[in-house]
């Protein structure tokens, strides 16, 4: 089956440029696009897609408002949000919200292409370290008393999460832990329901707010 996809932006030949990208894959289709945040959740309602690109800066309503609405609702797609910024505090905020992560507005067709089946597979977080930088920019603020979700999680599992925080893919933890890629998926599905989080985006806030791990601090 085809992945489902609207895109919300405000500008047509964005638009048309995303669309045309998209449509370039055989498993991926454009079922709806939209000028801004209102008109979004209107086709999002329509058409039911598995993904929205959404931009950030749009009229009547943005991009991150109409992101919260439709996170808030059962069932609802996965969101990517488009950005031309990677140090805009909104990112963090759209993390925090449950979007699936960002997208740079200038990153090659590709990273698009990889991007959407990275999340509709849920392995990865996009754009790692960019992510991580913005997270840590604007999370860590103040010195925050752990959840009392994170005594439910066993050693290694707290290992994985913060080589989630850090940007890290399966691969790369598998190599950090000298385990199999689907031992690290097995504990990144256990960490997601321990914590109750929608996916490794959200668990990556969750590991700076709680504290897991400190902006600036290497992983060991």
């Amino acid at each position: 089956m085809s992945i489902r996809i609207v895109i919300a932006d405000d500008q047509a030949m964005v638009r048309a440029g995303l669309k045309l990208v998209v449509e370039s894959e055989t498993d991926m289709e454009v079922v709806g696009e939209a000028p801004d945040g209102v008109e979004a959740i209107a086709v999002v309602r329509r058409t039911k897609p598995d993904i929205v690109l959404m931009d950030i800066s749009m009229p009547r309503m943005d991009g991150l408002t109409a992101a919260k609405q439709l996170l808030g609702q059962p069932e609802s797609p996965k969101i990517i949000m488009l950005t031309t910024f990677d140090t805009d505090e909104n990112l963090y905020t759209a993390l925090r919200a449950g979007t699936s992560g960002f997208l740079l507005k200038v990153s090659p067709p590709e990273q698009l292409v990889d991007a959407i089946r990275v999340v509709i597979a849920g392995d990865a977080l996009l754009d790692p370290a960019v992510t991580t930088r913005v997270i840590a920019s604007f999370a860590g603020r103040h010195d925050p008393a752990p959840p009392p979700q994170l005594a439910d999680l066993t050693p290694r599992e707290l290992e994985v999460l913060r080589s989630l925080a850090r940007g890290l893919t399966n691969s790369e933890i598998a190599g950090k832990l000298f385990v199999g890629e689907a031992t690290v998926k097995t504990h990144v599905a256990r960490v997601l329901m321990k914590l109750h989080l929608r996916d490794r985006a959200q668990a990556v806030v969750f590991a700076y707010e709680s504290g897991v791990v400190r902006p600036g601090v290497a992983v060991g």
